[in-house]
């Protein structure tokens, strides 16, 4: 054979060899597109496998390892680039891919390093390492990257002659949203619809932009969805966020969408399709039909089960009255899922089945303590705390309930009548006065012009000193007597008014023996509802007695006479103006 002819041969199956490696990259690529990542990393893994030094496939495996919706093999990844650039002479793509991980690791430092060495190292001209760079920094799923120089980076992308790639306005829309700007998201989004007006991405990303605008904006966010189902029906992201949106509100509309994202997802990119399915039956009240899918899921998947399945059949089986169950399938839940999956309505439901079972009260309070700490907003911190107090107060463990009840106090900015009146209520009936009292003091401060603090702390007083010799009490009480021409009129003032003056008639006719202060009081009552039988009554009483001698203060009063009259014990009402705030609501199963 000619020298001729053999290179041919030689120039004809490079160049083969070439083409078959583009047309498995770009392959790769689609299944990365439409989001079926375990299909691409097996792409991807094959063309490294057959040459390590593939750089532009390497990159590509890094980044089905760290893809958005399954769990983050940032270690695997960062393997993957490191092995790359060493056989690869540090391509600028790998770096750019090594300072991604850098990033995910929280080395924002290291990262820049990479980044701006790759884009050097390619002369700023480099497309799909700008992109890349570009990508990692305007990532959602990255707290760290940087934004602003993620557009800086993507913008230069464009400017590049040849720019043609609407994956890069995409990437450049999801920087300003990041940045929360939509205004320059959409029209990133639209500039990558001019390019490729069938680049079905961009049209579900303006529907997410209408998505974050609430309730009000539904029916533009649902033109945008359609649209891209329209463009390309097999654009598996939009399903899976049609299933989520309506997940709450509309569970046979979810389960649609449910069964169209598993459809063209495809069995083989998602494995979790049982467990989905399983999640559907609980959300439309099929707790038990969801208890038998998830053990069906359990038995099927082996080695790889999805710890959601136990947790998931912990809430079911707490929904049926089930505690003994839910109490074996929160362990086994707890057991084996990854804390950081492991979420506040996990942690508040899990105490809640285990204060059912006594001696569990110290391992419920750590549950609690984290779903604290997970919550970032003052509302949700209170409602977490508010569960377990309202349960160790059914259940009468009042001092562990005040606990609870006065951290929300301690964590609201400005606490409210219903705050302050169950931290304090439940003070009082553990015994524990004093606390109760500097609670009540609080309620006093913020509202003063009403008679419900001042009426606690007379009760309270009382408790501690029965004697009320530092008319701590007698001060509380008579402060409400002052106050009753301008709050008798008010719902709930009446009834404590004359509550306040029974107490002020028994402590001068039976602790101080001062028949002319107790007659005084009973005709105040009297003459606040003279239809008040009980006010008549006891005047009547008084006025027979006629041999009362007042007891000076500091001295203690002999046992009460026999012909002391009695008054009925003075009813606690709650404050009033106050609304019993909203239980949290489920969230909607999440991607992996």
């Amino acid at each position: 054979m000619s020298k001729f002819k053999t290179g041919l041969l030689v120039w004809v199956a490079l160049m083969f060899s070439s083409l078959v490696n583009a047309q498995s990259i770009d392959e790769g690529r689609k299944l990365l597109y439409y989001e079926k990542y375990i299909s691409a990393k097996a792409v991807f893994q094959k063309l490294v496998d057959a040459n390590p030094a593939n750089a532009e496939a390497a990159y590509w495996l890094g980044q089905t390892l760290i893809a958005p919706d399954l769990d983050k093999d940032v270690a695997g990844a960062k393997a993957v680039y490191q092995k790359a650039l060493a056989a690869s002479n540090n391509n600028p793509l790998l770096l750019a891919g090594m300072g991604h991980v850098e990033l995910l690791e929280g080395k924002t430092q290291e990262a820049r390093s990479h980044f701006e060495t790759a884009i050097s190292v390619s002369g700023g001209k480099n497309i799909a390492v700008l992109n890349a760079v570009g990508y990692a920094n305007g990532d959602f799923f990255s707290t760290n990257g940087d934004p602003n120089y993620a557009i800086q980076v993507l913008k230069q992308a464009t400017q590049v002659k040849g720019f043609k790639d609407p994956d890069v306005y995409v990437n450049l829309g999801d920087a300003y949203r990041k940045l929360a700007d939509g205004g320059n998201a959409l029209l990133s989004y639209n500039a990558a619809l001019a390019i490729d007006p069938k680049y079905a991405r961009a049209k579900y990303r303006i529907g997410r932009i209408y998505q974050t605008q609430g309730v009000s904006q539904k029916e533009i966010m649902m033109q945008y969805y359609n649209d891209a189902i329209a463009l390309d029906p097999n654009y598996t992201p939009v399903y899976f966020t049609l299933f989520q949106y309506n997940y709450e509100t509309n569970v046979p509309v979810s389960a649609q969408f449910l069964e169209k994202y598993l459809t063209a997802k495809g069995a083989a990119d998602e494995p979790d399709a049982c467990n989905l399915r399983s999640s559907i039956l609980y959300a439309q009240g099929l707790f038990q039909q969801s208890i038998d899918k998830s053990k069906e899921c359990i038995a099927a998947e082996g080695s790889n089960i999805n710890p959601a399945n136990y947790g998931r059949m912990a809430y079911a089986y707490n929904k049926l009255g089930d505690s003994n169950n839910a109490k074996l399938m929160f362990d086994e839940y707890f057991q084996k899922q990854k804390p950081a999956k492991l979420g506040p309505t996990d942690y508040i439901t899990y105490s809640e089945v285990l204060l059912k079972f006594p001696g569990n009260e110290a391992l419920a309070g750590t549950f609690v303590e984290k779903a604290v700490q997970l919550d970032t907003t003052e509302a949700g911190k209170a409602a977490v705390m508010k569960s377990i107090a309202q349960k160790l107060e059914a259940q009468k463990q009042y001092k562990e309930a005040a606990v609870w009840f006065k951290r929300i106090v301690d964590v609201k900015k400005v606490p409210g009548k219903l705050d302050l009146y169950y931290a304090g209520m439940n003070y009082n009936k553990a015994g524990e006065y004093q606390e109760s009292i500097n609670l009540f003091n609080k309620y006093i401060e913020l509202y003063p012009n009403e008679s419900f603090g001042y009426f606690m702390n007379g009760k309270n007083y009382a408790k501690l000193d029965s004697l009320d010799n530092g008319s701590n009490a007698l001060n509380n009480y008579l402060k409400i007597v002052s106050m009753t021409d301008s709050i008798k009129g008010k719902p709930g003032e009446m009834d404590r008014i004359k509550g306040t003056l029974r107490y002020l008639i028994e402590y001068y006719a039976n602790v101080r023996r001062d028949k002319d202060s107790a007659i005084l009081f009973t005709d105040k009552g009297i003459a606040l509802d003279p239809a008040d039988a009980d006010f008549v009554s006891i005047k009547e009483q008084l006025s027979k007695i006629t041999n009362m001698k007042p007891v000076p203060r500091g001295t203690t009063p002999p046992a009460p006479a026999k012909s002391a009259p009695a008054t009925t014990k003075p009813a606690t009402t709650k404050p009033t103006g106050t609304a019993k705030p909203a239980p949290p609501k489920p969230t909607p199963p999440k991607k992996k």
